[in-house]
């Protein structure tokens, strides 16, 4: 069984989370470390995918430097979205060969990573027919956008509400999706949720999907 290594980044800057992605494929497509799953959360930033349409975004210049966010071209794929505190998002670095050369088989397998997570929580959680995500009823409570790079090295990932403050959305069109709305766990739980708490569950359900033994991350100086 592969090992993953895990890494709990806290809140990081979404250009900072950018490079050290950069830095970790290269590192994985060279052999130098093992498969990677960083856990973190993001300052307020709406970013672009390769599908993105500015139409999406709400909100302008004035307006983002008002409420405190960023914008960035993601290099992902999908459209718009939003990242913010009480937000996790998994930034899997993996390494899909020899027998995951799928992407579309990849990012079902993130769905069901969030699917069985939410599952733990006595919630029912699912996919749309024709749109990626997961979603718990209409609204949806997590976006997938992921880049698979030359030779089948993962990277983005996950965005998980889990007490995100929803009004944040407003800013833009989720996903371009105009029909359904955002969700987070903290609306369905009755306890408390944090994103530290939600990290460790996720950790187990990647093992499970993914046929991997989790780590925690040396440091790298």
């Amino acid at each position: 069984m592969r090992e993953l290594e895990v890494r709990y980044l806290g809140q990081v800057p979404y250009a900072q989370g950018l490079e050290l992605q950069r830095e970790l494929v290269r590192s994985r497509r060279n052999g130098e470390i093992p498969d990677q799953l960083l856990l973190l959360e993001h300052p307020h930033v709406i970013t672009l995918g390769t599908a993105a349409t500015l139409d999406h975004v709400l909100v302008d210049e004035e307006e983002r430097r008002l409420l405190g966010i960023e914008i960035f071209e993601a290099g992902r794929g999908g459209d718009v979205t939003y990242h913010g505190p009480g937000q996790l998002v998994g930034y899997p670095i993996l390494d899909l060969k020899p027998d995951r050369c799928d992407l579309h088989r990849y990012v079902r397998d993130l769905e069901e990573v969030l699917i069985r997570l939410i599952a733990g929580y006595g919630i029912v959680a699912g996919r749309k027919p024709g749109l990626t995500g997961v979603w718990i009823g209409e609204e949806k409570v997590a976006a997938i956008g992921v880049r698979v790079s030359s030779g089948w090295i993962t990277s983005h990932g996950f965005a998980l509400n889990v007490n995100t403050d929803l009004a944040y959305f407003d800013a833009i069109v989720p996903c371009g999706i105009r029909t359904h709305g955002v969700t987070a766990l903290f609306r369905h739980v009755a306890e408390p949720v944090t994103t530290q708490e939600v990290a460790s569950r996720v950790v187990a359900c990647f093992e499970e999907v993914f046929e991997r033994k989790a780590l925690l991350a040396p440091h790298r100086g």
